[in-house]
């Protein structure tokens, strides 16, 4: 990574989906200079594990009780507030800070009051979950385009073409549309998909906790079956590439083999020094 002209520059950093061995170096390198680290609700524990002790660790998850945009306030007036005082801000975000995340609007906020930043991308669990269950995305026989979109965008008042989606592309994943399961799959039946297209919705992408449920698009209009299970976090893949996952599943799910837990692998190295320490620096 290239050194930083600043010390008021803030780093909006993706820590991918969860396995620690999905961190980029570039990731590693900011956290390991870091003075300040500010993380959202689905950064892992493992991932968090790697931050050295003395950093200052912030928890950026939504509390229960307040506002989506009352807690962006906060954070946006705590990395300024960081930023100004002199120490290296490293807001870290699950997955990718600029895909479905607040990573724009929040380098928005800090151009606008004249803080340099930087991006960090990261593994977003749009690409990595369907991996890890053996979905592969594009495939020259099943597929050649993908759509992503956020399935909190399915209620009466969407604004998303859910027309355009499903007649525009071989598979739609998405993202955050657990509880919208079924008027995601009303829309895309209406849409024109086939009752009978294969979904899969993948639970805890790339961590411990992974399982994956699939069903028909018919069955997950109707929240019947397996769909019955599904929940948050979650990644939905819709389309054919999804009966391909029996064939080239790869990992036993409930104890699969994070790359970051393998044998020798740097995450792990480097997680086994840090664990033992994680005060907080006063």
């Amino acid at each position: 990574m290239p050194k930083r002209e600043s010390m008021s520059t803030v780093s909006l950093v993706g820590a991918g989906p969860g396995d620690p061995g999905l961190l980029t170096l570039g990731a590693l390198f900011r956290l390991k200079e870091a003075d300040v680290v500010i993380y959202d609700r689905l950064v892992s524990d493992e991932v968090l594990s790697l931050i050295p002790s003395g950093v200052i660790k912030v928890y950026g998850g939504k509390n229960p009780g307040s506002t989506s945009r009352e807690k962006q306030d906060e954070l946006n007036e705590l990395m300024l507030k960081e930023a100004r005082s002199g120490r290296k801000v490293v807001r870290l975000k699950g997955g990718d800070p600029f895909l479905f995340s607040r990573g724009g609007e929040e380098a928005e906020f800090l151009r606008d009051h004249g803080v340099e930043f930087e991006v960090v991308p990261g593994v977003s669990s749009a690409l990595a979950a369907p991996a890890y269950a053996g979905i592969p995305l594009t495939h020259r026989g099943y597929s050649s385009s993908v759509t992503v979109v956020t399935g909190r965008e399915a209620g009466p008042k969407s604004k998303t073409d859910w027309a355009k989606i499903s007649g525009g592309s071989d598979v739609v994943v998405v993202l955050m549309g657990a509880a919208k399961l079924k008027e995601i799959a009303t829309k895309l039946l209406k849409a024109g998909k086939p009752a009978d297209t294969p979904v899969a919705a993948i639970m805890w992408g790339t961590t411990k906790r992974q399982r994956t449920v699939t069903m028909t698009l018919r069955a997950a209009a109707k929240r019947e079956g397996d769909a019955r299970n599904v929940e948050a976090p979650c990644v939905i893949v819709v389309g054919r590439v999804v009966s391909l996952a029996p064939k080239l599943r790869w990992l036993a799910e409930g104890r699969p083999k994070a790359l970051g837990a393998a044998s020798g692998s740097p995450a792990s190295r480097q997680g086994s020094k840090t664990r033992r320490s994680r005060q907080p620096r006063t």
